[in-house]
């Protein structure tokens, strides 16, 4: 686990994994707003070979208006970046601590709801 984020391997196929991951996070209240294929993209932009690796832009509306709402400038912390990526024979699942992200902002208002949406998080990474 890094200090600073959840990261868990799983050994599922990487399409599987986006799925479980995508339904899991759906059980907590989020869903996907953007999804980027890292892989496609530096293939396109850059014509280099990159392993697949996919960057999932959950948000969770309810804490997220809260969030707005405490402080208006925190969508540059939005949404919750979820990265997965193949790495030997597993796929790999890793997202920021909320808390930790939190941590260069002076607003008690904004950690509370950071607490809660780590905690959703943190189930979701639990049951994968």
């Amino acid at each position: 686990m890094l200090s600073y984020g959840f990261k868990k391997a799983l050994n599922l196929p990487f399409e599987k994994t986006i799925k479980k991951v995508t339904a899991e996070l759906k059980k907590e209240g989020f869903g996907v707003l953007t999804e980027i294929d890292v892989k496609e993209v530096l293939k396109k932009k850059l014509d280099v070979d990159f392993p697949r690796y996919r960057i999932l832009g959950a948000c969770n509306p309810p804490n997220a208006y809260k969030s707005l709402q405490a402080e208006e400038d925190i969508g540059l912390m939005l949404p919750c970046n979820v990265i997965i990526y193949e790495k030997g024979e597993n796929t790999v699942v890793s997202v920021i601590k909320p808390t930790a992200a939190m941590g260069m902002i002076s607003n008690p208002e904004l950690r509370e709801i950071a607490e809660t949406v780590e905690e959703k998080l943190k189930r979701v990474f639990e049951s994968l």
